[in-house]
């Protein structure tokens, strides 16, 4: 689900590919306590648990294998969708890579596992943090955003 166009740089006379447009999905998780899921990107930014759709997969089965590969969480229970939100892919640096731009579709899931095992060595921890705290260990300030306008 990825689209690659290319555009005329007036600058260097050549042509430079625009900037990619993705579709990812996770989840907000919350355990029986009321803590919230928060996984490690590549061990230098902190995130809900969330991912690119794979081809042919919809959404929400992309934000729970998602959630099972970076945290090893299998059980969970849709409470509901919350939306989708726009924010550019957090660079190597942590800065913004604006050459993609992501579409995050999340739901809200609950969960009776308190033990978390990421599968995904990308996302190499993961952790319960107390829902007060979220917004203040997420990295990309959309996340931020979107995480102090969930609903609980």
């Amino acid at each position: 689900m990825t689209g690659v166009t290319l555009r005329r740089d007036e600058h260097t006379l050549g042509y430079t590919e625009a900037m990619t447009k993705t579709r990812s999905a996770g989840g907000v998780v919350l355990n029986d306590e009321g803590e919230v899921l928060v996984v490690s990107q590549r061990g230098k930014s902190w995130s809900l648990p969330k991912g690119h759709l794979d081809r042919g997969e919809d959404a929400l089965a992309a934000a729970k294998r998602e959630i099972y590969e970076e945290s090893g969480i299998r059980d969970l229970e849709l409470i509901r969708e919350l939306g989708t939100y726009e924010r550019h892919r957090i660079g190597l640096d942590g800065g913004e890579d604006r050459s993609e731009r992501k579409a995050i579709t999340m739901f809200l899931f609950r969960t009776r596992e308190r033990t978390l095992k990421p599968v995904d060595p990308d996302n190499p921890e993961a952790r319960w943090v107390e829902r007060s705290k979220v917004a203040l260990l997420l990295t990309h300030e959309k996340d931020k955003e979107f995480f102090r306008r969930v609903k609980f």
